[in-house]
């Protein structure tokens, strides 16, 4: 899978594009502020059309960007009230689009709709784009429910295997090993 990222906007909240390989469809995860430059920078790059855009949740610093675009948002209905344009409804479970195969995983807590996306890379291994629900060495604060978010952690997240990259919606690539090992958070919530 090809995985292009990028941050853009004031709260430098991280876009990505994913594709079976270079040249083709794509889908676009989190079209944030100030996302529209580079994201058509990257599209002419790798020679990538989208055809679809996801969100992992409806803050505008991620989707706010998707206005821009003639594709409906795919995005939680429990995030709805946070974007006006078209939207389609996500729901946890296999999400097939562009040649790639997306699990859909609901991680509320961060916000009520957050999700994740996961899903095999070209190295064989495991993907999950994380949204604001787990960062490299942090976790996002809760707009929804703390419990919400340390039971997605704990059961979503942690049962992931190590060597999973973690693609979060602010700051650099992790993985879950790394995280579950040294994250003040992912500690907490496994204990």
């Amino acid at each position: 899978m090809l995985v292009v990222g990028f941050a853009a906007g004031p709260l430098r909240a991280n876009c990505y594009l994913l594709a079976p390989e270079p040249g083709g469809e794509c889908v676009v995860v989190d079209p944030g502020q100030e996302s529209a430059e580079p994201l058509a920078a990257a599209l002419a790059e790798h020679g990538l059309t989208p055809v679809a855009l996801l969100a992992t949740h409806g803050h505008p610093d991620h989707v706010a960007g998707a206005a821009g675009h003639d594709l409906p948002l795919h995005l939680h209905p429990a995030d709805r009230e946070w974007f006006a344009g078209p939207s389609v409804a996500l729901a946890e479970g296999s999400l097939e689009v562009a040649g790639l195969v997306l699990d859909v995983v609901a991680l509320p807590g961060h916000t009520p709709g957050s999700v994740a996306f996961a899903g095999q890379a070209s190295e064989g291994g495991r993907l999950v784009l994380t949204g604001d629900t787990l960062f490299a060495g942090s976790i996002g604060r809760s707009d929804g429910s703390g419990a919400d978010l340390e039971r997605s952690l704990r059961t979503k997240l942690l049962t992931l295997p190590d060597d999973t990259v973690v693609l979060p919606g602010h700051g650099p690539a992790t993985t879950i090993g790394r995280e579950r090992a040294t994250n003040p958070a992912l500690t907490a919530a496994e204990a």
